[in-house]
């Protein structure tokens, strides 16, 4: 509970005293870079082939000839929007970005950076970490959107290439009584997700204390913190809006 009070004042700490907002433009932009663009290459390697797997152990199981072929399409569509794309993208985002932002504030932290830019009258807090979080709400949810397409593109080349199935009748799939709400379920997890990332690993970032080894053990907490929260709140947000957003 100290640990969450103390999480919470931090989290509010970012909101007063604040830089003029051309200076968080400025900001975001870098860190959408960092956190974004840096990230595609093992996001769409990730996705890509949890979709080829997904399509291949699926046709792998289907022993029944009375089970349809385009299943397999529906099975792999149904998977990657709802879990492959923002939950196992966003786990793999908390070991890569997680770590890189706990890592970076750790360092600050034990060279002083972070004290001198709060001698300087600025909130170190607030320019710090606010940019990291929105720039995490920007790029994140568009990297699980990427994740998604991937993992389904995926699954139809390897379920085309094996001969499990056809080309339309994966396409015939993928689109068979499709719900438009696990699309909007999938992207609501992924702004969840985006911010328990940034937020966790900032704050366990920003309060490392001692030297270089303590800043590895922040990164590793980040990211088991991280990644742990994802979990936990995928339950939880399955739990409040499926009945919502998929009717089940």
């Amino acid at each position: 509970m100290q640990t969450l009070g103390k999480y919470c004042i931090f989290i509010a700490s970012l909101f007063y005293n604040r830089e003029r907002f051309k200076v968080y433009v400025r900001l975001t932009i870098d860190e959408c870079m960092r956190i974004g663009i840096d990230s595609v290459f093992i996001v769409a390697i990730t996705a890509t082939f949890i979709g080829a797997v997904a399509a291949v152990q699926t046709a792998y199981n289907l022993v029944s000839p009375a089970i349809p072929l385009y299943v397999i399409g529906t099975i792999v569509r149904d998977m990657a929007i709802l879990e492959f794309a923002p939950t196992i993208t966003c786990i793999v985002l908390a070991g890569k970005v997680g770590s890189n932002i706990a890592g970076g504030l750790g360092t600050m932290r034990i060279t002083e950076q972070v004290d001198a830019i709060d001698v300087m009258g600025i909130n170190a807090a607030s320019y710090l970490v606010l940019p990291k979080i929105t720039a995490a709400l920007i790029t994140i949810p568009m990297l699980c959107v990427i994740a998604g397409f991937l993992s389904i593109m995926g699954g139809f080349i390897s379920g085309t290439i094996t001969g499990a199935l056809t080309e339309s009748q994966y396409i015939y799939g993928i689109r068979w009584d499709f719900n438009p709400g696990g699309i909007y379920f999938a992207i609501i997890k992924s702004f969840v997700f985006a911010y328990l990332i940034s937020s966790i690993s900032a704050f366990k970032g920003f309060f490392t204390t001692g030297g270089a080894l303590e800043v590895g053990q922040s990164s590793t907490n980040a990211v088991t913190s991280s990644t742990i929260a994802i979990l936990f709140a995928d339950y939880i947000l399955a739990q409040l809006l499926a009945d919502i957003l998929l009717g089940q």
